[in-house]
C-alpha cells in the first residue's frame, strides 16, 4: 500500500470529469450528484465512493453551494486488492457512511502521519485504509446479494472465523473438503468467490496477525512465536513473515519497541481489524 496523497476540506463549485490512473477514495461532506452511465444520481452528504485506477469519475455539486469533500489517492498492493475483494468493495458505486466520526478521525490521523519518517508509517497507513474499508463498506459486504446465493456460505463463514480464531491449527485442505463434502477444486473456487482470497492466504494472514501480536506484546523467542502460530519450521516462518510484512520478526519487534507510545494508535486499529475475523 502506497499513499500518494491525502486532501482534506476540499471545495469545488464545478463538475469533475476525468479518468485518473490511480485508486481514490472520496468522502463527500455535502450533497453530490454522481454521473453513472447516462444517469445523474443524487446522494446526500456523508457519502463515500472508491474508484479503481482508470475508472471514470464524474461528479458535481448537487446544489448551488460548492461541493465539500476529502479524498485519498493510493496504490494498492496485490494483497490490498484481495482484501478489498473480500469486502466486496463496489468500485464506482457511492455508499452511505454509517460512522462519519470514525472515518473523519481516521482521515485526519493519516494526514498527520503521511510525511512522518517513522518506521511504522507505511504499516499505519495500510491498517488505516483497511479500517476505512471496514467502516464504510463492511455493512454492504454483509448484505452483498451474492453472499446469500453462495453455496455453503454459512459453513464458509464459520470456517473463516475459525481460521482467524485458531491460527495454530493444522488447516488441512483435504480435511476441510471432507468435512464440507466437496472436491478441492470446487472448494478453492467457492472460497475465492466468497472472500476474494484463497483459504491458504487467510491461513497465512491469520498466523502472521497472531505472530505480530506476540512479537509486540511478549518477550517470547522467535522460535516460540513460530511454534505458537502453527509453523514447524523457524526458517519458513521468518521467510514468510518477511515476504508479507517487509521485515524479519526480530526487526518487527525492534520497531515496536522503538516506537513506544507512537505505536498505541496503530495497535488499537490492529485490534479493531482483528475483531472482524473473531
Amino acid at each position: 500500500m502506497k499513499i500518494n496523497g491525502i486532501e482534506l476540506n476540499c471545495r469545488r463549485g464545478s463538475a469533475f470529469d476525468g479518468d485518473i490512473q490511480e485508486y481514490q477514495l472520496y468522502i463527500f461532506r455535502s450533497p453530490v450528484t454522481v454521473v453513472s452511465g447516462s444517469s445523474d444520481v443524487f446522494f446526500p452528504g456523508g457519502t463515500a465512493v472508491i474508484y479503481s485506477s482508470g475508472q471514470p469519475r464524474r461528479f458535481r455539486p448537487a446544489d448551488r453551494h460548492p461541493l465539500r469533500y476529502e479524498y485519498i489517492s493510493y496504490k494498492p498492493s496485490s494483497a490490498d486488492k484481495q482484501y478489498a475483494a473480500s469486502m466486496n468493495v463496489p468500485y464506482g458505486t457511492p455508499v452511505k457512511i454509517s460512522d462519519r466520526v470514525l472515518v473523519s478521525n481516521t482521515f485526519r490521523s493519516m494526514k498527520a502521519r503521511i510525511d512522518s519518517k517513522d518506521k511504522h508509517t507505511a504499516e499505519f497507513m495500510e491498517i488505516s485504509m483497511r479500517l476505512l474499508l471496514i467502516t464504510i463498506f463492511g455493512e454492504s459486504a454483509e448484505e452483498h446479494p451474492s453472499a446469500a446465493a453462495m453455496p455453503k456460505q454459512a459453513q464458509l463463514n464459520e470456517l473463516r472465523n475459525a481460521i482467524y480464531a485458531d491460527p495454530m491449527r493444522d488447516w488441512s485442505t483435504d480435511k476441510i473438503c471432507r468435512d464440507l463434502c466437496i472436491s478441492r477444486t470446487y472448494f478453492y473456487k467457492l472460497y475465492l468467490s466468497a472472500f476474494g482470497v484463497t483459504c491458504r492466504q487467510d491461513v497465512i494472514e491469520s498466523r502472521l496477525l497472531h505472530a505480530a501480536s506476540l512479537l509486540a506484546e511478549t518477550d517470547m523467542s522467535v522460535s516460540s512465536v513460530a511454534e505458537k502460530c502453527g509453523y514447524v519450521s523457524d526458517s519458513y516462518f521468518m521467510r514468510q513473515f518477511r515476504e508479507h510484512r517487509g521485515c524479519t520478526p526480530s526487526e518487527f519487534r525492534r520497531r515496536c519497541s522503538a516506537d513506544g507510545d507512537s505505536s498505541v494508535q496503530g495497535e488499537n486499529i490492529m485490534k479493531t481489524l482483528k475483531k472482524r475475523f473473531t
